[in-house]
């Protein structure tokens, strides 16, 4: 049976312990010893400056993207009411818009603005409340 010889990957942790060590004083064969790697690999650790960082993607181009521009538009005149999607979505495929109705929710839902009911506070002296008329009753 053959043996099959893998390479060495190391976490991040043990990439950075390697450059610590090394600025410490110790060199390549003590460093390959306390981490117990080959040489050949503490060597490429502290040739490659940095582990390779990625960034945010490039967001995906969509449908709906030749109609965002109409939909801002329609949701800002249309404030403080809202316009359902389905009525949207009738909208923008009479302008040519071949996609589906949840992409288009996904879009215009985080611009909903929460009704927010105002709370009517009142105060009863002690012993007496306040039914839903207005009559102020004694206990």
């Amino acid at each position: 049976m053959a043996a099959f010889w893998l390479p060495l990957m190391l976490t991040q942790e043990q990439a950075v312990e390697i450059r610590v060590l090394r600025r410490r004083g110790l060199g390549i064969r003590a460093i390959a010893r306390e981490l117990g790697c080959s040489r050949a690999t503490v060597r490429r650790y502290l040739r490659e400056a940095s582990a390779p960082c990625y960034g945010p993607r490039q967001p995906r181009p969509t449908k709906l993207d030749a109609h965002k521009a109409y939909l801002l538009e329609r949701v800002a005149a249309a404030r403080p009411r809202w316009i359902p999607a389905v009525v949207l979505l009738r909208e923008i495929r009479e302008r040519g818009y071949a996609g589906g109705v949840t992409q288009l929710k996904a879009f215009i839902n985080p611009m909903k603005q929460a009704r927010i009911d105002p709370v009517v506070r009142f105060e009863t002296a002690p012993g007496e409340r306040r039914c839903p008329r207005g009559v102020t009753t004694t206990r």
